[in-house]
């Protein structure tokens, strides 16, 4: 009997400290509402302006420490960042053992914890979710933590600790990274006892596993030079502890935008999210016709390239292109070691994807396309069907994941020639060059300059392969984002009833016309997409699109 009520004094004790903490941070009435605010765990986790945010990231304390006593004291990962989104934003995730993003079914859990009325509703919520999942309240909790470089991150990230510490979880706070490289530093801490560790679970075992391999596979090639847009974000210091780890006769990188103890300018007239959708040049930026430049956004899960002409006129080079690039070239590496057959390679796009990409694909490289809906964790777990899954959403967000059995097999292959073996080497090298955890604008910068190093092309040739589409992407405010509900991996409208068949008609009035309405996953809007044959026809579509759906 002392036993047991030696436990429930533990659960009884953490309760009260849990109410006692949340008092301290409290949730925010929203006076343009006239209520609490609301709200929802969604692709990005919780993200908004970051006054809302303080008793939200609190509770994702909580919900971390659940999460790794629910994986037998695993450690989880909780990212501080809003991404490409305004300075004054801030958001919170979680990011579970193997690096991927929280299981599906916990989002749920956690959008319920964030909207709890009360201190006492809060912990009664905790109590609940540890009984119905049967978890050991006294079990060990592992916690680790970052943030990027916004103002708001130091005062979220105490809220957080005092989440973890009312929760009782052991934790490690690494201060400022990107968010892959969190990401990375999860899978590596949960494997590191295994027979195949992922890397040092440490900031400088991410530069070395990169630098490392990307020094092998570019040994006789080089130097690549790029012009990289940091987004005045985390993003530039990260990327230039990486470029000190490289040798500059393989890699010479030269960071623009990189003010990253500016937060005021994160994001401002550059950065991924805005070279991709006002498709031109970010500030701060002099190209030089035909060079090779990139912008990552605010905390460098994306990436996208660009260059200009002779003419100066702008060539964007998105997730499509990156996405076309990587299965192009891992499939000729198959082909060339004559392992087409026995390792499958697949793409995984969005219905945000150019057309054109996906019929080159299909039709020239002969690989299969998977559409999913939008958000990394779908287009995920859609790659890990293949062999190897190339996966990256249209605004540059994706990795390439090898299966284990994939690597198995190049690790057994045995070369009947120099070239098949020159092949399989190149092909193993580049699993460790690729962040498979999760989308990694810096990782994916390797990637791409190797592949064109590989294949002696600049970045006017790796346009050349296809032809994008003129497309266009428009914000819609409207009353309720929520009145509109897809099928098809968000492809068509179910409702508004009526809607997705207007749409359909004027679809049909333009050459190659394609358009689709989806709702904001983070804000009050919705985005409608076209394209057609010309820039004129999917700006018109698009317009009459948006025109369409506003009055819902």
């Amino acid at each position: 009997m002392a036993e047991q009520d030696q436990k429930d004094q533990i659960i009884l004790d953490q309760l009260r400290q849990i109410e006692e903490f949340s008092a301290q941070h409290p949730r925010v009435f929203d006076e343009s509402r006239g209520a609490l605010r609301v709200f929802t765990y969604g692709t990005a986790g919780f993200r908004m302006h970051a006054d809302y945010l303080e008793s939200v990231v609190y509770r994702v304390g909580l919900l971390a420490a659940l999460r790794s006593r629910n994986l037998d004291g695993s450690t989880i990962g909780v990212m501080i960042t809003a991404s490409h989104n305004p300075p004054e934003d801030n958001g919170v995730k979680l990011i579970d053992p193997q690096g991927e993003m929280l299981e599906a079914s916990w989002e749920a859990f956690a959008t319920k914890f964030a909207n709890a009325d009360s201190d006492v509703d809060l912990a009664r919520a905790y109590l609940d979710l540890s009984e119905s999942l049967n978890i050991n309240l006294e079990k060990p909790a592992n916690v680790v933590y970052a943030r990027d470089t916004r103002a708001s991150g130091p005062a979220l990230a105490a809220a957080l600790k005092d989440g973890l510490t009312a929760s009782g979880a052991a934790m490690t706070n690494y201060e400022v990274l990107t968010t892959p490289q969190l990401h990375y530093i999860v899978k590596s801490i949960n494997t590191a006892s295994t027979p195949t560790p992922y890397g040092e679970p440490n900031e400088m075992g991410y530069y070395a596993k990169l630098s490392d391999a990307f020094a092998a596979v570019m040994a006789d090639k080089g130097p690549a030079i790029v012009t990289v847009d940091a987004a005045n974000g985390v993003g530039g210091t990260q990327l230039r502890k990486l470029a000190d780890s490289i040798d500059d006769k393989f890699l010479q990188i030269n960071i623009v935008n990189n003010a990253s103890d500016s937060p005021e300018k994160l994001n401002a007239l550059c950065g991924a999210d805005f070279v991709k959708t006002q498709q031109t040049l970010p500030a701060g930026t002099e190209p030089v016709p035909l060079a090779l430049h990139a912008s990552l956004d605010g905390d460098a899960d994306r990436i996208v390239f660009y260059y200009v002409d002779q003419a100066k006129r702008f060539f964007l080079l998105d997730g499509d292109k990156i996405a076309s690039l990587a299965a192009m070239f891992i499939q000729e590496l198959l082909v060339q070691a004559g392992l087409q057959n026995k390792i499958r390679v697949g793409v995984v796009q969005t219905a945000y994807a150019n057309g054109s990409s996906t019929r080159y694909i299909q039709e020239v490289l002969k690989v299969p396309v998977t559409v999913t809906p939008t958000g990394v964790k779908h287009l995920h777990h859609a790659a890990q069907q293949y062999d190897v899954g190339v996966y990256f959403e249209a605004n540059g967000h994706g990795t390439v994941l090898f299966s284990a059995a994939a690597a198995r097999e190049l690790a057994s292959f045995e070369a009947q020639s120099p070239g098949q073996q020159s092949a399989v080497t190149n092909l193993a090298r580049l699993i460790d060059v690729i962040n498979q955890t999760v989308g990694d604008a810096m990782s994916d910068l390797l990637l791409v300059v190797t592949i064109l190093a590989h294949k002696a092309w600049g970045p006017a040739d790796w346009n050349s392969a296809y032809t994008d589409l003129p497309n266009r992407l428009v914000r819609v405010v409207v009353r309720d984002r929520f009145g509109f509900k897809t099928e098809d991996a968000e492809r068509r409208l179910v409702e508004p009833v009526g809607v997705q068949a207007q749409i359909d008609d004027l679809v049909n009035k333009y050459k190659l016309g394609r358009s689709f309405v989806r709702a904001s996953g983070t804000e009050d809007a919705v985005r409608v997409y076209a394209e057609a044959e010309t820039r004129l026809e999917a700006d018109e579509l698009a317009l009459k699109v948006a025109d369409l759906v506003k009055n819902y």
